[in-house]
């Protein structure tokens, strides 16, 4: 039961450490969005993810721009990003995407914003466990809020790669389409010109006869 207890305060010690939002985000041709995240102290982590998973060349500009107008990070024509940056001033940060170089694509596009604290509390001693044990247990927890970080992650990273290449597939698909109907169209025209010229031959030797 104690084991518990202590499991149970380390886990809400973690959650109020670290807190994220990852969201799926339709950003139309020619669109702009912006997102924001407020920062409260100095010297946090803030981690900055995105992978585009539909639309166009599955590409996007986006920049991350700080509390006195810093442009923080930027890039054009990016399928995904993975990003780990220090706050080091308090204020609003900006995430933005940007499709205004499309004209007709729209971009499906997923991302998170995970803000952690480097300073964490301290954590409440319970009955009959001592410090080294708490730190063992905390530090076996840590471990696994990043495997479970990574596990996410390449689960991200594998749903993109599936549906970039199911988009692949699918142009390939309407492609081959597309070629085929052109060359039965292609099939059926030289099949008419042949009998034309044929017919035209037999009419001009019937015709030298008489």
């Amino acid at each position: 039961m104690r084991t518990s207890l202590a499991l149970t305060s380390l886990l809400a010690y973690c959650a109020s450490a670290v807190y994220a939002t990852a969201l799926t985000y339709r950003l139309e041709a020619n669109e702009k969005a912006c997102f924001f995240t407020n920062v409260e102290q100095k010297g946090t982590k803030v981690a900055f993810y995105f992978a585009v998973q539909s639309g166009g060349s599955f590409d996007v500009d986006y920049s991350v721009v700080g509390p006195n107008e810093r442009v923080i990070l930027d890039g054009t024509k990016e399928r995904q990003g993975d990003f780990v940056f220090t706050a080091n001033e308090v204020g609003e940060y900006r995430f933005c995407f940007n499709n205004e170089m499309s004209t007709f694509a729209e971009k499906m596009v997923d991302f998170e914003i995970a803000v952690e604290n480097e300073a964490r509390a301290q954590l409440p001693s319970k009955q009959g466990s001592s410090p080294e044990q708490t730190s063992v247990l905390e530090e076996s927890i840590l471990k696994l809020s990043a495997q479970l970080s990574t596990i996410s992650r390449n689960q991200k990273y594998f749903r993109t790669r599936e549906n970039r290449n199911f988009s692949t597939v699918k142009s390939t698909e309407k492609r081959i389409l597309n070629f085929s109907l052109m060359e039965v169209g292609l099939m059926v025209t030289m099949a008419g010109l042949q009998v034309f010229i044929v017919r035209f031959f037999f009419q001009g030797a019937r015709k030298g006869y008489v």
